[in-house]
């Protein structure tokens, strides 16, 4: 996807499940990741917080590269992928393409532990942002931005009621005074 931020397109890859919802024109909100390589500068995007860590835990385990790892999330989905890491179920990892069973295995083997406790703090801070509602979302979105707890919260009483999106940029031209 090449998204448009401030009138600067970004490419973005991101999962093929994500991109199909998406028309060309419609506004967005994805959690990133850059992934500095010897030869380029490259953009991932998810649709939560925990799909980019469950990305993040992918690249951690040898063999599982960007292109691996956006295809477990594109094409058996976050839940699948989480579930049959937790159930040690490598065959329904090899769904995806490029990954074979020896890969499955490793990536069960070396994030099964990892997974369990992602899992159980999703769930928790899932039933906690729900309860917080969109102050808090926008507290956290401000902050993956880089900006501290005491300036997101600020930004984010001062940017009143509304879309979220709408309330993320009045919050962003808050901050950049």
């Amino acid at each position: 996807m090449v998204v448009d931020v401030g009138g600067v397109g970004y490419e973005v890859q991101v999962p093929d499940a994500l991109a199909a919802q998406f028309s060309p024109g419609d506004a967005c909100v994805l959690f990133t990741r850059q992934v500095v390589r010897e030869d380029s500068l490259t953009l991932y995007g998810f649709d939560s917080v925990y799909a980019r860590r469950l990305f993040d835990l992918l690249l951690s385990v040898t063999g599982c590269g960007p292109r691996i790892g956006l295809a477990l999330l594109g094409q058996v989905g976050e839940e699948t992928v989480t579930a049959a890491i937790v159930n040690e179920d490598a065959r329904s990892l090899t769904r995806a393409t490029g990954v074979g069973n020896k890969l499955a295995e490793r990536i069960v083997l070396e994030l099964r532990e990892k997974v369990q406790l992602e899992s159980l703090t999703q769930r928790a801070t899932g039933a906690t942002a729900r309860r917080r509602g969109p102050d808090e979302e926008l507290i956290d979105a401000l902050m993956n931005l880089g900006y501290r707890r005491s300036e997101a919260e600020s930004a984010a009483a001062q940017a009143g009621e509304g879309e979220e999106s709408d309330r993320l940029r009045r919050a962003l031209q808050i901050l950049r005074r």
